[in-house]
């Protein structure tokens, strides 16, 4: 059964006018149910996160001001959003979600997270409305757990998964791979075990040509026993932040390339939403929509 991890936490009210789409996290359970692809028993409440938890993988100062609100006015633009309790406990519970997924998808080969893929959270900062890295916490439980003793990261949102590259900059036993726009934020990137950079207006051929041949040399480099994949649908054409230019149907195919490959190699899968921006709301709810229809179809 696939497993999505939701909670009515996730579509936090934000100030009138914010660019940042909290809407989208109410409006996609609904569609997928209302279609068919999903129906109640798919879904599952996330628990919080534990103390214990977050500082697997984030400093324990920076844990005590996100706790305490203790941002500076500039702390807080670059995390994108204003700081909140109820923003932190969305946070906390997004961050439990993307665990309880990585152990659903030890059960049943593949499960989602309606939200996270939160890879621009530093071990001892936030940026680009991302607080904790839900990606980064989860791999870790996975590894300390002993569960799993290889991890491939999966990052193709159209930003640089930079705060998941920082934090396992060190870390031999989880590979990161970030393929992202070359001249999108962040300015600074860092380095991931791979990254590849993307001209601006890359098409579907061209990006699918990438993605099918670096991915598949990964798994054979790797040899991963458990794949995160960061399924951002802001590399559309019509996406506000993304200057790629995918459309929805080339979006398809690259999430059709990954769920299939670990499938294929059989391969547990835990899939986070990261990013999309597009101006109507009805392009990033059917480019979203469109993972977890390949996922039923791929894995169930």
């Amino acid at each position: 059964m696939l497993k999505i991890a939701w909670s009515p936490i996730y579509n936090h009210p934000l100030p009138a006018g914010h660019r940042f789409p909290m809407e989208k996290y109410d409006l996609l359970p609904r569609q997928l149910q209302h279609e068919g692809t999903i129906d109640q028993t798919n879904l599952f409440n996330p628990r919080q996160l534990t103390v214990e938890e977050v500082l697997s993988v984030h400093k324990e100062s920076y844990w005590k001001k996100l706790k305490e609100l203790d941002f500076t006015r500039q702390e807080e633009r670059r995390s994108g959003f204003p700081i909140t309790n109820e923003l932190v406990e969305r946070e906390i519970t997004i961050n439990g979600g993307t665990i309880q997924c990585a152990e659903y998808a030890l059960q049943y080969g593949i499960s989602m997270n309606i939200a996270g893929g939160t890879h621009h959270a530093f071990t001892d900062r936030a940026e680009g409305f991302c607080l904790l890295n839900d990606i980064a916490i989860a791999a870790r439980q996975m590894i300390l757990r002993r569960l799993i003793a290889k991890i491939l990261v999966v990052d193709l949102d159209v930003h640089q998964g930079n705060g998941t590259a920082e934090i396992f900059k060190d870390d031999t036993r989880v590979f990161t791979f970030s393929m992202h726009g070359e001249k999108n934020y962040p300015l600074q990137k860092e380095q991931s075990d791979l990254d590849i950079a993307l001209e601006d207006g890359t098409d579907d051929n061209r990006y699918l040509k990438i993605l099918r041949s670096t991915l598949n040399s990964l798994l054979a480099k790797v040899d991963p026993d458990m794949i995160f994949f960061q399924s951002g649908v802001d590399v559309l054409a019509t996406d506000k932040l993304g200057r790629l230019g995918l459309t929805i149907e080339g979006c398809k195919e690259r999430d059709r390339t990954v769920i299939q490959a670990a499938k294929d190699f059989n391969i547990p899968i835990v899939i986070s939403m990261g990013g999309g921006y597009s101006e109507d709301i009805k392009h990033i709810l059917e480019a979203h929509s469109n993972t977890y229809r390949l996922a039923q179809e791929i894995f169930f």
